[in-house]
C-alpha cells in the first residue's frame, strides 16, 4: 500500500513538473511567475526613459512585469529572458531616445529585439549592451541608431543572431566579430565599413558556424572583397550571402567556387559588364536557388555567352535581372529554366510579346516599354500567383479575358493572389473577369484612366486600390461583403452618392480613403460601429459629405491619421478626438464645422471649440499626419479658429509639421522653440502680432517658415540665421522694418524662396543675397529699398539652369504654397511652385540702370521692376528666352524698346507704361530715328563729352589770359628797378591827391 501511495505521489510530482515545464517551454509560464522587484524597476526605468506618445508600452503597469506585453520570463527562476517592446510597424515614429542603462540589470536576458521602430533615432548603441552576456539573439535592425558600433558587442560570446542592419552606423574596427564563436547570422547591411580596420583578420577568424552573412550597401571595395579568399573554413558553410550595392568592379572573385552550400546570392550593383569571368558564375555555384543581379550593367550579349548556361541550373527558383538594359525582346533561354518560380524583369526595356512559362508563380514586369497589353499575356498566365506590371504606357483598354482561351481553364488566372497594373494609362471599364479571380487578395489599378462603375470583386480581397481614375457612379454595397479587406482606396475618382452603410461591416479594415470625389449624405457613428481596427480615415474634398456624431460618442478605433478637409462636421469641433490617444495626423483643412446651437455664431462656436480641444488633445499623443511619410503634423488651415495659439501645443515635442491658417491673434509663444523636430512652421494668414520670438533658433530643423499675412513688427531677429536648413522663408505682408539683414545671404545659403513682400524694409539690397546659389524666387516688392540693383544678380545660379533642388518633403505637404505676383495678379502656386523662377523688386525706390547681368538668368519666368526710378534699359534683355511676364512700368526709362526672342511675344503696352521717353512697339509712340537705344545712349554720351570739352576750353582761355596779364606786369616790375621806382612814385602822388581832395 505504501509503495502504491509513494508511486502515486511520484506520478503527481512528475505531472506537476511536466505541467510547469510545458508552460515554461511554451512561453506562457508568465501566468504564475512572480516578477522580481529590481527587474520591474529596471523595465520601468527603461519605459520612462523613452518618450512614448502612442503608448506602445501602455501595458507596462502593475507589479507583474512578466505579464507585460513584450516581456517573457523564465517559468522557474522568474528572470526576464526576452524583451521585445511592441513596435507597431504601422507608421510609428519616435526620436532622440537613449537606451536606458537600467537594462544592464537584466543579466539573464537571452533575447533582445528593438527592431522596426524609431525609438532611438539619433542615439548610439550603448556600450553596456556588452554586459548582457547571456544574449543569444540581438536584433537592432532598422532602429535608427547612429555612430560607431561599440566593440563591447564582442563580449556577447553566446550570440547566435546579430542584426545591426538598416541603421546609420559605422565601424572603425572589426576585431570584435572574431570574439563571437557561436554566430550563425550576421547582418551588417547599410553599415559603413569603408574605414574599418582589421577586416581581413576578422574574416580569417570568423566562426565556421556562420550560415547567413549580409553586407549590402556597406561601401566595400575590391580590397575588402579579396579578404574573402582566406575564408576556407567558413565559405563551405555559408548559405546566404548578400554583397549587393557596394563598390565592387572587375572580375568575379574565385572564392565563389568554394561556397558549396550557397543557396542565396545578391550581387546587385556589381558592374558585371566588366567581369570577364561572369559567364562562369553559375557553374561556380551549382547549389544556388536564388540569384539577384539587379543593376549589374548586363545586356543581351553578356547573357548570351555559351559559357553561361542557365538551363543547366535546375536549382534556381528566383532570378532578379531588374534594371539591366536587356533590350526589347524576351530572353529565350529563360523559358528553359524549368525550376524557375520567381522572375523579375522590371526596368529592362522590354517591349515585345512574352512567352508562357507554365511553372512560373511570380512575374515582375514594371517600368518597361510595353505598348500592347496583349504582349504581357495577362489572361494566359494560368499558374501565376503574383503579377506586377506597373509604369508602362499601354494607353489602351484593358480588354476582358478571351472566352476561348486555350491555355487556361474557364477560370483564367484562378491562382492569382496579387495583381498590380497601376500607372499604365489604361482606359475603358474594369473587366468583369477580375470578379472571377476567387483567390485574389491584392488588386491595384490606381493611376490609370479607367471609367465606368466600380464592379463587384471576389471575397478574398485584402487590399483594393482604384484611386486616381475616372470611375463614376456610387460606391457599391457589395464591397461590404469583402470580410477580409484591410485597405480600401477609392480616392480621386468621380464617384457620387452616399457611402453605403455596408462599409461599416468591414471589421478588419485598417485604411479607408475616399477623398477627392463627389460623395454626399450624412455619416453617423453607425458607420464605424464594427471598424475597431481602423487606423487611417480620409474623406477629404467631398464638399457635400457631412459627419454627424453625438457629443459623447466614443469610437471603437484608435486612429493614426484623420483627414476631414473640406467636409462638413456637425456639432462643432469633434470632441471624440480626445479619446484618440494614438492620433498622428489631423487634417481639418477648410472643414466647415456647424454647431447645433443656432443662438451662437459659427465663428464664436469654432473659436471656443478649438481653444478647448487643442488644450485637451491626448497628452501622450502627437497630432501627426500620415500620407506617405511617418511624420507628426498638425494641419488646421483654412478654418475660422481664433484666439491665441495655445501653449499646450508646445508639449507636442515631436511635432514635425504645424500648419494653421486661421484667425489666431496675439504673439507666437516662446515655448514653440520646444518643437525641436519641427520642419514646417506655417502660421500665415492669421492675425498674429508682435516680434518673432528669439526662441525661433531652437527650431533648428526648420526647412519651411511661412509667417506671411500677419501683423508682425520690428526687425528680422538675428536668431533666424541659425536656421541654416531653411529653404523657404516667407515673411511677406507684415510690418517688418529696418535693413534687409546681410546674414540672410551669408547663413541661409540653401534658400529656394525668399519672400519679404510688402513690409517696411529700407536701405540697399545686400550683395550677400547673390551668394544664395539655389534661389529660385526672390520677392522684395513693396518696400522702401534704395540704391541700385547689384550686378552680382547674375550669380544666382538657381535662376540660370535647371537642376534638381533637394526640397524637403514631409507629411505636412498637404497645402504648401507660395504666393507670387504674375501679370498684375497674386497667384498661389501649390504643387508646381518648385518650377517657378521669379524676381520681383517692384514698388521700391531703386535707381540706376537695369544690370545687363540679369540676362544671364536664363530660366527666369517672371521679372517685375516696376514703380522704381530706373533709367537705363539694356537691349540684352531679349536674351531672357524663358521670360513670360515682364513689368518695367513707371520708371524713368528712355529710348527704343529692344526686340527679338521672347520680347517679341511680350506685346502688352502696359509692360512699359509710365516711361514717357520710351518708344517703339508695343507702344504707340514711334521712334523717329529708329535707332537702337544703345546707339542713342552712345550719341548722347559723345554729345555730353563735347559739352564738357567746350567748358574746359573756356576756363582754359581765362586762366591763360590771367597768367599772361599778371606775369606780364609783375614780372617786369620785379626785374626793372627803374619801373619799380616810378610805379611807387606814381602811387604816392595818387595817394596824396586823394587825401588832399
Amino acid at each position: 500500500m505504501e509503495n502504491r501511495r509513494g508511486l502515486g505521489l511520484y506520478l503527481i510530482f512528475v505531472c506537476v513538473f511536466l505541467f510547469a515545464t510545458t508552460y515554461t517551454c511554451l512561453g506562457i509560464g508568465n501566468v504564475s511567475v512572480i516578477c522580481f522587484e529590481h527587474k520591474r524597476f529596471a523595465l520601468l526605468n527603461f519605459k520612462h526613459s523613452i518618450q512614448d506618445p502612442f503608448e506602445m508600452l501602455s501595458s507596462w503597469v502593475g507589479n507583474e512585469c512578466c505579464m507585460w506585453e513584450g516581456i517573457q520570463c523564465d517559468g522557474v527562476t522568474g528572470n526576464v529572458q526576452r524583451l521585445k517592446p511592441n513596435a507597431d510597424s504601422y507608421y510609428d515614429f519616435f526620436t532622440r531616445n537613449k537606451v536606458s542603462s537600467s537594462l544592464a540589470e537584466l543579466r539573464h536576458l537571452k533575447y533582445l529585439d528593438l527592431s522596426g521602430n524609431g525609438f532611438f533615432l539619433g542615439s548610439q548603441i550603448p556600450e553596456f549592451i556588452g554586459s548582457l552576456k547571456q544574449l543569444t539573439y540581438l536584433n537592432l535592425f532598422d532602429a535608427s541608431f547612429e555612430g560607431i558600433i561599440p566593440p563591447q558587442i564582442g563580449n556577447l560570446s553566446n550570440l547566435k543572431v546579430l542584426n545591426l542592419g538598416s541603421n546609420f552606423l559605422k565601424a572603425d574596427e572589426m576585431a570584435w566579430i572574431s570574439r563571437l564563436p557561436s554566430l550563425e547570422l550576421l547582418d551588417l547591411s547599410s553599415v559603413d565599413l569603408s574605414g574599418a580596420q582589421n577586416w581581413d583578420q576578422t574574416l580569417l577568424h570568423m566562426t565556421p558556424l556562420l550560415k547567413e552573412l549580409s553586407l549590402s550597401n556597406c561601401r566595400l571595395s575590391n580590397v575588402e572583397l579579396g579578404a574573402f579568399l582566406n575564408l576556407s573554413r567558413i565559405l563551405p558553410n555559408i548559405k546566404h550571402l548578400d554583397l549587393g550595392f557596394n563598390s565592387f568592379e572587375g572580375p568575379l572573385p574565385t572564392f565563389f567556387q568554394n561556397m558549396t552550400s550557397l543557396t542565396f546570392l545578391d550581387l546587385s550593383g556589381f558592374n558585371l559588364s566588366l567581369a570577364w569571368n561572369f559567364p562562369d558564375l553559375l557553374s561556380m555555384i551549382p547549389s544556388l536557388s536564388e540569384l539577384h543581379l539587379f543593376d549589374c550593367g548586363l545586356d543581351r550579349t553578356h547573357l548570351s555567352s555559351p559559357r553561361l548556361n542557365f538551363s543547366k541550373l535546375d536549382n534556381i527558383q528566383h532570378l532578379d535581372l531588374g534594371f539591366n538594359p536587356l533590350g526589347g525582346v524576351f530572353l529565350s533561354f529563360l523559358t528553359n529554366m524549368s525550376s524557375l518560380r520567381v522572375l523579375d524583369l522590371s526596368d529592362t526595356m522590354l517591349n515585345s510579346s512574352l512567352p508562357i512559362m507554365p511553372k512560373l508563380l511570380e512575374l515582375h514586369l514594371s517600368y518597361n516599354k510595353f505598348k500592347q497589353i496583349e504582349h504581357v499575356g495577362i489572361w494566359r498566365r494560368c499558374h501565376l500567383t503574383q503579377l506586377r506590371v506597373t509604369n508602362n504606357e499601354f494607353g489602351m483598354e484593358m480588354i476582358d479575358s478571351p472566352k476561348n482561351a486555350s491555355e487556361c481553364s474557364q477560370d483564367s488566372l484562378a491562382n492569382l493572389r496579387v495583381l498590380d497594373l497601376s500607372y499604365n494609362r489604361l482606359v475603358g471599364s474594369i473587366p468583369e473577369s477580375l470578379s472571377r479571380l476567387r483567390f485574389l487578395e491584392v488588386l491595384d489599378l490606381s493611376q490609370n484612366h479607367l471609367t465606368g462603375p466600380v464592379p463587384e470583386f471576389p471575397g478574398n480581397l485584402t487590399k483594393l486600390d482604384l484611386s486616381s481614375n475616372q470611375l463614376t457612379g456610387s460606391i457599391p454595397k457589395s464591397l461590404g461583403k469583402l470580410a477580409t479587406l484591410t485597405d480600401l482606396n477609392l480616392s480621386s475618382n468621380l464617384l457620387n452618392g452616399s457611402i453605403p452603410l455596408s462599409i461599416g461591416k468591414l471589421s478588419k479594415l485598417r485604411s479607408l480613403v475616399l477623398s477627392n470625389n463627389s460623395l454626399e449624405g450624412v455619416v453617423t457613428e453607425a458607420y464605424f460601429a464594427n471598424l475597431s481596427m481602423l487606423k487611417d480615415l480620409d474623406t477629404s474634398s467631398n464638399s457635400k459629405l457631412t459627419f454627424h456624431v453625438s457629443h459623447g460618442w466614443i469610437p471603437p478605433f484608435q486612429l493614426k491619421s484623420l483627414n476631414f478637409g473640406s467636409c462638413n462636421i456637425n456639432n462643432g469641433f469633434p470632441q471624440w478626438l480626445r479619446n484618440q490617444r494614438k492620433l498622428q495626423i489631423l487634417v481639418l483643412t477648410s472643414a466647415r464645422m456647424v454647431a447645433e446651437d443656432a443662438h451662437h455664431s459659427c465663428l464664436r462656436s469654432l473659436s471656443q471649440q478649438i481653444q478647448r480641444t487643442l488644450k485637451n488633445l491626448p497628452n501622450g499623443g502627437n497630432d501627426k499626419v500620415y500620407t506617405y511619410s511617418p511624420e507628426p503634423a498638425l494641419l488646421l488651415e483654412y478654418n475660422l479658429f481664433n484666439g491665441s495659439i495655445p501653449r499646450s501645443l508646445c508639449r507636442r515635442t515631436y511635432l514635425v509639421g504645424l500648419d494653421s491658417k486661421n484667425m489666431f491673434s496675439g504673439k507666437i509663444p516662446n515655448c514653440l522653440g520646444n518643437l525641436k523636430d519641427l520642419t514646417n512652421m506655417i502660421l500665415s494668414s492669421n492675425r498674429l502680432s508682435g516680434v518673432i520670438p528669439s526662441s525661433i533658433d531652437l527650431n533648428s530643423s526648420l526647412f519651411w517658415l511661412s509667417l506671411n499675412d500677419n501683423n508682425f513688427i520690428g526687425e528680422l531677429p538675428r536668431e533666424l540665421a541659425n536656421l541654416q536648413r531653411l529653404q523657404v522663408l516667407d515673411v511677406g505682408d507684415n510690418k517688418f522694418s529696418g535693413n534687409i539683414p546681410k546674414w540672410i545671404g551669408e547663413k541661409l545659403i540653401d534658400l529656394v524662396v525668399l519672400r519679404l513682400h510688402k513690409n517696411n524694409f529700407t536701405g540697399r539690397i545686400p550683395r550677400s543675397l547673390c551668394k544664395i546659389s539655389t534661389l529660385q524666387i526672390l520677392d522684395l516688392a513693396y518696400n522702401n529699398l534704395t540704391g541700385t540693383i547689384a550686378r552680382c544678380v547674375g550669380k544666382l545660379n538657381g535662376m540660370v539652369e535647371s537642376h534638381s533642388i533637394p526640397l524637403y518633403h514631409s507629411a505636412s505637404d498637404y497645402d504648401k504654397n507660395v504666393i507670387q505676383g504674375m501679370k498684375g495678379v497674386d497667384l498661389e502656386y501649390t504643387t508646381i511652385w518648385g518650377m517657378v523662377y521669379n524676381m520681383d523688386l517692384s514698388s521700391n525706390k531703386l535707381v540706376g540702370e537695369i544690370p545687363v547681368e540679369l540676362t544671364a538668368l536664363s530660366k527666369l519666368v517672371g521679372l517685375n521692376l516696376s514703380n522704381n526710378h530706373l533709367i537705363i534699359f539694356s537691349s540684352s534683355m531679349a536674351a531672357l528666352h524663358f521670360l513670360s511676364h515682364l513689368n518695367l512700368s513707371y520708371n524713368n526709362l528712355s529710348g527704343q524698346i529692344p526686340t527679338g526672342n521672347q520680347l517679341q511675344t511680350l506685346n502688352d503696352p502696359s509692360i512699359y507704361a509710365g516711361n514717357k521717353h520710351l518708344c517703339g512697339p508695343p507702344l504707340l509712340n514711334t521712334c523717329s530715328n529708329h535707332q537702337d537705344p544703345t546707339t542713342t545712349r552712345s550719341k548722347k554720351k559723345h554729345k555730353a563729352t563735347d559739352e564738357w570739352m567746350k567748358i574746359w576750353l573756356f576756363y582754359g582761355d581765362i586762366m591763360s589770359g590771367f597768367v599772361t596779364g599778371f606775369w606780364g606786369v609783375i614780372g617786369v616790375v620785379l626785374f626793372k628797378k627803374q619801373w619799380r621806382q616810378k610805379l611807387f612814385m606814381f602811387a604816392e602822388v595818387m595817394v596824396d591827391k586823394i587825401l588832399l581832395d
